[in-house]
Protein backbone atom coordinates (compact mmCIF):
# COMPACT_ATOMS: atom_id res chain seq x y z
CA UNK A 1 0.00 0.00 0.00
CA UNK A 2 1.63 3.21 -0.91
CA UNK A 3 1.40 6.41 1.86
CA UNK A 4 -0.84 9.39 0.86
CA UNK A 5 1.66 12.04 -0.18
CA UNK A 6 -0.78 14.95 0.37
CA UNK A 7 -1.46 14.78 3.95
CA UNK A 8 -4.72 15.83 5.90
CA UNK A 9 -6.02 17.09 2.35
CA UNK A 10 -7.08 13.53 1.70
CA UNK A 11 -10.72 13.03 1.42
CA UNK A 12 -11.40 11.42 5.00
CA UNK A 13 -9.22 15.11 6.11
CA UNK A 14 -11.23 17.56 4.09
CA UNK A 15 -14.17 15.77 5.04
CA UNK A 16 -13.05 15.89 9.04
CA UNK A 17 -12.38 19.70 8.35
CA UNK A 18 -15.89 20.70 7.38
CA UNK A 19 -17.21 18.90 10.05
CA UNK A 20 -15.43 20.78 12.23
CA UNK A 21 -15.94 24.17 10.96
CA UNK A 22 -19.99 23.59 10.99
CA UNK A 23 -19.95 22.39 14.75
CA UNK A 24 -17.46 26.03 15.68
CA UNK A 25 -20.04 28.14 13.28
CA UNK A 26 -22.99 26.30 14.39
CA UNK A 27 -21.93 26.40 18.27
CA UNK A 28 -21.36 30.82 17.49
CA UNK A 29 -24.28 31.28 15.98
CA UNK A 30 -26.14 29.60 18.55
CA UNK A 31 -24.12 30.79 21.69
CA UNK A 32 -22.53 33.88 20.49
CA UNK A 33 -18.72 33.97 21.33
CA UNK A 34 -19.37 32.02 23.95
CA UNK A 35 -17.19 29.10 22.42
CA UNK A 36 -13.70 31.93 22.96
CA UNK A 37 -14.68 32.93 25.84
CA UNK A 38 -11.93 32.48 28.80
CA UNK A 39 -14.27 33.07 31.78
CA UNK A 40 -17.67 35.08 32.67
CA UNK A 41 -17.73 38.93 32.52
CA UNK A 42 -17.65 40.53 35.75
CA UNK A 43 -21.64 41.15 36.89
CA UNK A 44 -21.33 44.02 39.81
CA UNK A 45 -23.62 46.88 38.81
CA UNK A 46 -22.83 50.41 38.42
CA UNK A 47 -24.80 53.28 39.41
CA UNK A 48 -24.86 54.91 35.89
CA UNK A 49 -25.14 53.33 32.36
CA UNK A 50 -22.17 52.94 29.80
CA UNK A 51 -23.06 51.59 26.86
CA UNK A 52 -26.02 50.60 27.14
CA UNK A 53 -25.30 48.35 30.01
CA UNK A 54 -24.69 48.77 33.78
CA UNK A 55 -22.30 45.59 34.04
CA UNK A 56 -20.17 44.25 31.38
CA UNK A 57 -21.95 41.00 31.92
CA UNK A 58 -24.87 42.60 30.70
CA UNK A 59 -23.28 42.92 26.52
CA UNK A 60 -24.68 38.89 26.48
CA UNK A 61 -21.32 37.55 25.77
CA UNK A 62 -21.06 40.31 22.19
CA UNK A 63 -17.57 40.22 22.13
CA UNK A 64 -17.54 42.80 19.71
CA UNK A 65 -18.77 45.89 22.35
CA UNK A 66 -15.35 45.43 23.61
CA UNK A 67 -13.14 43.15 21.52
CA UNK A 68 -12.40 44.87 18.14
CA UNK A 69 -11.22 42.74 14.67
CA UNK A 70 -7.77 42.95 12.82
CA UNK A 71 -9.01 44.70 10.50
CA UNK A 72 -10.14 47.42 12.14
CA UNK A 73 -8.78 50.84 13.05
CA UNK A 74 -9.82 51.17 16.52
CA UNK A 75 -8.72 49.61 18.87
CA UNK A 76 -9.96 47.75 22.26
CA UNK A 77 -8.96 50.95 24.73
CA UNK A 78 -11.10 53.13 22.32
CA UNK A 79 -14.56 50.53 23.30
CA UNK A 80 -13.48 51.41 26.62
CA UNK A 81 -13.50 54.85 26.41
CA UNK A 82 -16.54 54.89 24.35
CA UNK A 83 -18.01 53.71 27.91
CA UNK A 84 -15.83 55.34 30.28
CA UNK A 85 -15.60 58.98 28.79
CA UNK A 86 -15.80 60.73 32.65
CA UNK A 87 -12.47 59.09 33.46
CA UNK A 88 -10.05 61.22 31.35
CA UNK A 89 -12.07 63.89 31.38
CA UNK A 90 -9.38 65.76 33.70
CA UNK A 91 -5.99 65.63 32.48
CA UNK A 92 -4.27 65.16 35.88
CA UNK A 93 -6.49 62.78 37.35
CA UNK A 94 -5.67 59.45 38.10
CA UNK A 95 -6.59 57.31 35.01
CA UNK A 96 -5.36 59.94 32.66
CA UNK A 97 -1.59 60.04 34.29
CA UNK A 98 -1.94 55.65 34.03
CA UNK A 99 -2.80 55.69 30.53
CA UNK A 100 -0.31 58.52 29.49
CA UNK A 101 2.73 56.11 30.53
CA UNK A 102 5.00 54.56 28.67
CA UNK A 103 4.04 51.15 29.66
CA UNK A 104 0.20 51.39 30.48
CA UNK A 105 -0.76 52.60 26.93
CA UNK A 106 -4.07 50.31 27.09
CA UNK A 107 -7.04 49.62 29.82
CA UNK A 108 -6.79 46.03 29.71
CA UNK A 109 -3.00 46.72 31.29
CA UNK A 110 -4.46 47.32 34.58
CA UNK A 111 -8.28 45.60 34.57
CA UNK A 112 -9.20 42.44 33.09
CA UNK A 113 -11.96 40.63 33.06
CA UNK A 114 -13.23 37.06 32.51
CA UNK A 115 -12.47 35.87 35.70
CA UNK A 116 -15.71 35.77 37.38
CA UNK A 117 -18.87 37.59 37.68
CA UNK A 118 -17.86 38.79 41.14
CA UNK A 119 -14.02 38.99 40.33
CA UNK A 120 -12.17 42.38 40.55
CA UNK A 121 -11.58 44.10 37.73
CA UNK A 122 -8.59 45.71 38.67
CA UNK A 123 -5.49 43.02 39.93
CA UNK A 124 -2.89 45.79 39.36
CA UNK A 125 -0.81 46.54 42.07
CA UNK A 126 -0.32 49.99 42.76
CA UNK A 127 2.08 50.62 44.70
CA UNK A 128 4.10 51.05 41.19
CA UNK A 129 1.81 54.13 40.49
CA UNK A 130 3.38 56.90 39.57
CA UNK A 131 1.84 58.72 42.33
CA UNK A 132 4.35 61.83 41.64
CA UNK A 133 2.25 62.45 38.29
CA UNK A 134 -0.72 63.57 39.65
CA UNK A 135 1.14 66.11 42.27
CA UNK A 136 2.04 64.29 44.92
CA UNK A 137 5.06 62.23 45.26
CA UNK A 138 5.08 59.26 47.81
CA UNK A 139 9.11 60.21 48.82
CA UNK A 140 8.01 61.27 51.89
CA UNK A 141 5.39 58.86 52.49
CA UNK A 142 7.26 55.34 51.72
CA UNK A 143 6.44 54.67 55.57
CA UNK A 144 4.81 55.24 58.59
CA UNK A 145 6.03 56.97 61.62
CA UNK A 146 5.98 53.14 63.48
CA UNK A 147 8.27 51.93 60.04
CA UNK A 148 5.32 50.52 58.64
CA UNK A 149 5.19 51.00 54.76
CA UNK A 150 2.08 52.88 53.75
CA UNK A 151 -0.65 51.04 52.02
CA UNK A 152 -2.89 52.74 49.47
CA UNK A 153 -5.68 52.78 51.88
CA UNK A 154 -3.84 54.29 54.27
CA UNK A 155 -4.69 57.40 52.48
CA UNK A 156 -7.18 56.65 50.53
CA UNK A 157 -9.89 54.00 52.09
CA UNK A 158 -11.80 52.05 49.70
CA UNK A 159 -12.09 54.30 46.73
CA UNK A 160 -8.53 55.00 45.18
CA UNK A 161 -9.34 57.57 42.95
CA UNK A 162 -10.26 59.77 45.83
CA UNK A 163 -8.98 61.49 48.69
CA UNK A 164 -10.17 63.71 51.71
CA UNK A 165 -7.72 66.44 53.25
CA UNK A 166 -8.84 65.25 56.74
CA UNK A 167 -6.43 62.31 56.38
CA UNK A 168 -3.32 64.57 56.16
CA UNK A 169 -4.83 67.24 59.26
CA UNK A 170 -5.37 63.64 61.08
CA UNK A 171 -2.02 62.58 60.90
CA UNK A 172 -0.20 65.20 61.56
CA UNK A 173 -2.16 66.44 64.06
CA UNK A 174 -1.07 63.83 65.74
CA UNK A 175 2.29 64.13 64.98
CA UNK A 176 2.81 67.82 65.77
CA UNK A 177 0.06 69.27 67.37
CA UNK A 178 1.44 72.39 67.97
CA UNK A 179 3.13 73.29 64.97
CA UNK A 180 -0.26 71.91 62.77
CA UNK A 181 -2.20 74.22 64.68
CA UNK A 182 -0.45 77.25 63.98
CA UNK A 183 0.18 75.90 59.99
CA UNK A 184 -3.51 75.49 59.82
CA UNK A 185 -4.00 79.60 60.99
CA UNK A 186 -1.19 80.61 58.89
CA UNK A 187 -2.11 78.49 55.72
CA UNK A 188 -5.73 77.44 56.25
CA UNK A 189 -6.17 73.56 55.98
CA UNK A 190 -5.81 72.70 51.86
CA UNK A 191 -2.55 71.10 52.52
CA UNK A 192 -2.75 70.19 48.64
CA UNK A 193 -2.44 73.50 47.43
CA UNK A 194 1.36 74.22 48.52
CA UNK A 195 2.24 70.64 49.28
CA UNK A 196 3.89 67.90 46.57
CA UNK A 197 5.18 65.49 48.85
CA UNK A 198 8.86 66.51 47.98
CA UNK A 199 8.76 68.89 50.55
CA UNK A 200 9.25 71.80 47.69
CA UNK A 201 7.74 74.44 50.04
CA UNK A 202 8.39 72.87 53.62
CA UNK A 203 11.32 72.76 55.69
CA UNK A 204 14.12 71.88 52.98
CA UNK A 205 12.52 74.80 50.66
CA UNK A 206 15.30 77.32 49.66
CA UNK A 207 14.29 80.87 49.40
CA UNK A 208 17.61 82.16 48.43
CA UNK A 209 17.55 80.20 45.36
CA UNK A 210 14.41 82.51 44.36
CA UNK A 211 14.82 86.00 43.18
CA UNK A 212 14.12 87.74 46.93
CA UNK A 213 16.94 85.82 48.74
CA UNK A 214 16.30 86.48 52.24
CA UNK A 215 19.77 87.68 53.66
CA UNK A 216 19.59 90.36 57.09
CA UNK A 217 17.12 90.86 59.07
CA UNK A 218 14.98 89.61 55.72
CA UNK A 219 16.22 85.69 56.98
CA UNK A 220 14.99 85.12 60.55
CA UNK A 221 11.33 86.25 59.46
CA UNK A 222 8.74 83.29 59.45
CA UNK A 223 6.42 82.76 55.80
CA UNK A 224 3.61 83.94 57.11
CA UNK A 225 5.33 87.59 58.52
CA UNK A 226 5.21 87.95 54.17
CA UNK A 227 3.08 85.80 53.50
CA UNK A 228 -0.06 86.73 55.64
CA UNK A 229 -3.08 86.01 53.78
CA UNK A 230 -0.99 82.99 51.78
CA UNK A 231 -3.33 80.35 50.75
CA UNK A 232 -2.07 77.91 47.84
CA UNK A 233 1.23 78.51 45.37
CA UNK A 234 -0.17 81.33 43.53
CA UNK A 235 -0.72 83.21 46.52
CA UNK A 236 2.93 83.15 47.95
CA UNK A 237 4.41 83.74 44.14
CA UNK A 238 2.11 86.67 44.26
CA UNK A 239 3.56 88.02 47.54
CA UNK A 240 5.20 91.67 46.88
CA UNK A 241 8.63 92.31 46.36
CA UNK A 242 8.79 96.08 46.67
CA UNK A 243 9.89 97.36 50.17
CA UNK A 244 7.33 99.71 50.15
CA UNK A 245 4.92 96.87 50.59
CA UNK A 246 5.70 96.40 53.99
CA UNK A 247 7.79 99.10 55.05
CA UNK A 248 5.56 102.07 53.71
CA UNK A 249 4.52 103.12 57.21
CA UNK A 250 8.06 103.28 58.19
CA UNK A 251 9.57 105.29 55.44
CA UNK A 252 11.27 108.38 57.10
CA UNK A 253 11.22 110.30 53.64
CA UNK A 254 7.33 109.91 53.44
CA UNK A 255 7.02 108.24 49.56
CA UNK A 256 9.27 111.48 48.27
CA UNK A 257 11.88 108.91 46.70
CA UNK A 258 9.61 106.35 45.39
CA UNK A 259 9.61 102.42 46.43
CA UNK A 260 13.00 101.96 45.24
CA UNK A 261 14.26 102.00 48.78
CA UNK A 262 17.41 99.22 47.81
CA UNK A 263 19.15 102.30 45.91
CA UNK A 264 20.43 103.41 49.50
CA UNK A 265 19.96 101.28 52.00
CA UNK A 266 20.42 96.91 52.59
CA UNK A 267 18.46 94.32 54.48
CA UNK A 268 20.75 94.17 57.44
CA UNK A 269 19.97 97.56 58.64
CA UNK A 270 18.08 101.13 57.17
CA UNK A 271 20.82 103.31 59.26
CA UNK A 272 23.34 101.76 56.58
CA UNK A 273 22.36 103.91 53.93
CA UNK A 274 24.66 103.16 50.59
CA UNK A 275 23.51 106.02 49.08
CA UNK A 276 26.61 107.70 46.93
CA UNK A 277 26.39 111.56 47.34
CA UNK A 278 29.32 112.27 44.61
CA UNK A 279 26.90 110.99 42.25
CA UNK A 280 24.40 114.17 43.20
CA UNK A 281 25.10 117.42 42.84
CA UNK A 282 26.74 117.98 46.38
CA UNK A 283 29.49 115.45 46.55
CA UNK A 284 30.85 115.26 50.41
CA UNK A 285 34.44 116.33 50.78
CA UNK A 286 36.38 116.95 53.55
CA UNK A 287 34.75 117.35 56.81
CA UNK A 288 31.53 116.94 54.97
CA UNK A 289 32.39 113.39 54.62
CA UNK A 290 31.90 113.09 58.62
CA UNK A 291 28.60 114.42 59.18
CA UNK A 292 25.96 112.12 59.28
CA UNK A 293 22.86 112.18 57.21
CA UNK A 294 20.56 113.92 59.35
CA UNK A 295 23.42 116.66 60.01
CA UNK A 296 22.22 117.98 56.95
CA UNK A 297 18.46 116.16 56.35
CA UNK A 298 16.87 117.20 59.65
CA UNK A 299 13.31 116.72 58.35
CA UNK A 300 14.13 113.71 55.95
CA UNK A 301 14.22 116.17 53.26
CA UNK A 302 16.78 114.98 50.83
CA UNK A 303 15.48 116.17 47.94
CA UNK A 304 15.09 119.77 48.99
CA UNK A 305 17.96 120.30 50.92
CA UNK A 306 19.90 123.54 50.44
CA UNK A 307 23.11 123.02 48.99
CA UNK A 308 24.35 127.26 49.80
CA UNK A 309 27.37 127.17 52.95
CA UNK A 310 25.12 129.76 54.51
CA UNK A 311 21.75 127.05 54.53
CA UNK A 312 24.42 125.28 57.52
CA UNK A 313 26.91 127.52 58.29
CA UNK A 314 25.20 131.18 59.57
CA UNK A 315 27.30 134.49 58.77
CA UNK A 316 29.53 134.45 62.27
CA UNK A 317 29.83 138.36 64.25
CA UNK A 318 33.61 138.01 62.89
CA UNK A 319 32.17 138.84 59.58
CA UNK A 320 30.68 141.95 60.53
CA UNK A 321 28.71 140.77 57.37
CA UNK A 322 31.44 142.24 54.92
CA UNK A 323 30.92 139.43 52.41
CA UNK A 324 28.12 137.24 50.61
CA UNK A 325 27.10 133.81 51.33
CA UNK A 326 29.73 132.20 48.90
CA UNK A 327 31.98 130.87 51.53
CA UNK A 328 33.53 129.24 49.33
CA UNK A 329 35.18 131.87 48.00
CA UNK A 330 37.76 131.94 51.20
CA UNK A 331 37.25 128.57 52.98
CA UNK A 332 37.23 125.26 51.80
CA UNK A 333 35.66 121.75 53.44
CA UNK A 334 38.46 121.17 54.87
CA UNK A 335 38.16 123.70 57.68
CA UNK A 336 37.04 126.75 58.46
CA UNK A 337 41.00 127.43 58.64
CA UNK A 338 43.07 128.14 57.31
CA UNK A 339 41.33 130.16 55.11
CA UNK A 340 41.92 131.15 50.89
CA UNK A 341 41.92 134.66 50.54
CA UNK A 342 41.94 135.53 46.40
CA UNK A 343 39.85 139.03 46.28
CA UNK A 344 42.50 142.38 46.31
CA UNK A 345 43.39 143.31 49.34
CA UNK A 346 44.69 147.35 49.92
CA UNK A 347 47.20 146.05 52.24
CA UNK A 348 50.18 143.42 50.71
CA UNK A 349 49.47 139.72 52.57
CA UNK A 350 53.05 138.55 51.88
CA UNK A 351 54.93 142.17 53.84
CA UNK A 352 56.61 139.96 56.20
CA UNK A 353 59.02 136.48 56.30
CA UNK A 354 56.45 134.48 57.03
CA UNK A 355 54.32 133.93 53.90
CA UNK A 356 50.89 135.25 53.84
CA UNK A 357 49.15 136.30 57.01
CA UNK A 358 46.14 134.88 57.88
CA UNK A 359 43.55 137.06 59.06
CA UNK A 360 43.28 136.85 62.71
CA UNK A 361 46.44 137.74 62.75
CA UNK A 362 45.57 141.69 61.61
CA UNK A 363 42.26 141.21 63.15
CA UNK A 364 41.67 139.42 65.60
CA UNK A 365 37.94 140.71 66.83
CA UNK A 366 36.91 141.56 63.53
CA UNK A 367 37.06 141.83 60.06
CA UNK A 368 36.76 145.89 59.81
CA UNK A 369 39.29 146.87 62.66
CA UNK A 370 43.01 145.66 62.38
CA UNK A 371 46.15 145.87 64.71
CA UNK A 372 50.25 145.53 63.73
CA UNK A 373 51.52 144.39 66.74
CA UNK A 374 49.67 140.72 66.20
CA UNK A 375 53.57 139.53 64.53
CA UNK A 376 55.56 142.62 65.14
CA UNK A 377 58.15 142.21 68.18
CA UNK A 378 57.06 145.47 69.31
CA UNK A 379 54.72 146.68 71.78
CA UNK A 380 52.37 149.22 71.77
CA UNK A 381 54.39 150.46 74.58
CA UNK A 382 57.53 150.75 72.30
CA UNK A 383 55.39 152.27 69.10
CA UNK A 384 53.88 154.88 71.14
CA UNK A 385 57.40 156.12 72.55
CA UNK A 386 59.38 155.71 69.10
CA UNK A 387 56.73 157.54 67.00
CA UNK A 388 56.33 160.75 69.70
CA UNK A 389 60.01 161.16 69.66
CA UNK A 390 60.07 161.59 66.06
CA UNK A 391 56.98 163.87 66.71
CA UNK A 392 54.31 161.62 64.90
CA UNK A 393 51.22 162.10 67.03
CA UNK A 394 48.38 160.53 65.61
CA UNK A 395 50.33 156.58 64.80
CA UNK A 396 46.80 154.79 65.28
CA UNK A 397 46.33 154.38 61.16
CA UNK A 398 49.55 152.43 60.60
CA UNK A 399 48.60 151.65 56.58
CA UNK A 400 48.22 155.52 56.57
CA UNK A 401 52.20 155.74 56.57
CA UNK A 402 53.14 152.24 55.52
CA UNK A 403 50.76 151.29 52.92
CA UNK A 404 52.79 148.29 51.97
CA UNK A 405 53.85 147.22 55.86
CA UNK A 406 57.23 148.49 55.15
CA UNK A 407 58.94 150.99 57.70
CA UNK A 408 61.54 153.36 54.59
CA UNK A 409 57.49 154.22 53.06
CA UNK A 410 57.01 155.87 56.53
CA UNK A 411 55.58 159.47 55.21
CA UNK A 412 55.81 161.07 58.96
CA UNK A 413 53.53 163.49 59.86
CA UNK A 414 52.69 167.01 58.33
Amino acid sequence: MRANRMGCLSGSGILAALFTLLVIGSTTLVKGGALYSPGDLNAQISPVARGGVFSHAETGGRCSACHTAPWEGQKMADRCLACHQELFQDARGFHSVMLAQANLTTCRGCHTDHNGSQAALTPLDLQDFPHREIGFSLQSHARRPNGAAFTCQDCHAEILSTFDLVVCLDCHLELEPAAMALHQADFGVDCLACHDGLDSYGGAFDHDALEFPLVGKHAPLLCRDCHPTARSLDDLRAAPRDCAACHAADDAHQGRFGTGCAACHTPSDWQQATFDHSASAFPLSGLHQRVPCEGCHRQADFAGTPTQCAACHADPPYHQALFSSDCAGCHTADGWQPVRFDRPHRFPLDHGEGGLAQCRVCHPDSLPAYTCYGCHEHSPQKIEQKHRQEGIADFSNCTRCHPTGRKEESKGED
